[in-house]
């Protein structure tokens, strides 16, 4: 009986019992997830290299957006910002700027 006993003890709790097998299924699926995870980003980032690479209208947006960048025939318009504690003394005037060649 005794024998039983330790044998059943080993198949559960042994270093390859029931246990350590249900963590290491549990382990898979999150590393499984997160392979999958890893491969969409790979994906998005591999889609943006070739954006780079080759869409010139891609590149625009960027340095347009990131860099403020602009072309030669556009005007900029700058407002001035003002602190949230001034009261406000009618509309804000459009400062013009002179717009630099794109680069």
């Amino acid at each position: 009986m005794v024998l039983v006993v330790c044998m059943l003890g080993l198949a559960i709790f042994g270093e390859k019992g029931l246990l350590r097998a249900l963590q290491y299924k549990q382990q898979k699926e999150t590393l499984e997830q997160e392979m999958r995870q890893l491969e969409a980003t790979n994906t998005a980032l591999r889609q943006e290299i070739d954006k780079l690479r080759s869409d010139r209208r891609y590149i625009e947006g960027i340095a347009r957006k990131e860099l403020g960048m602009v072309r030669d025939d556009e005007m900029v318009y700058q407002f001035p910002s003002r602190p949230a504690s001034e009261p406000t003394r009618g509309a804000a005037a459009a400062v013009p700027t002179a717009a630099g060649p794109a680069q």
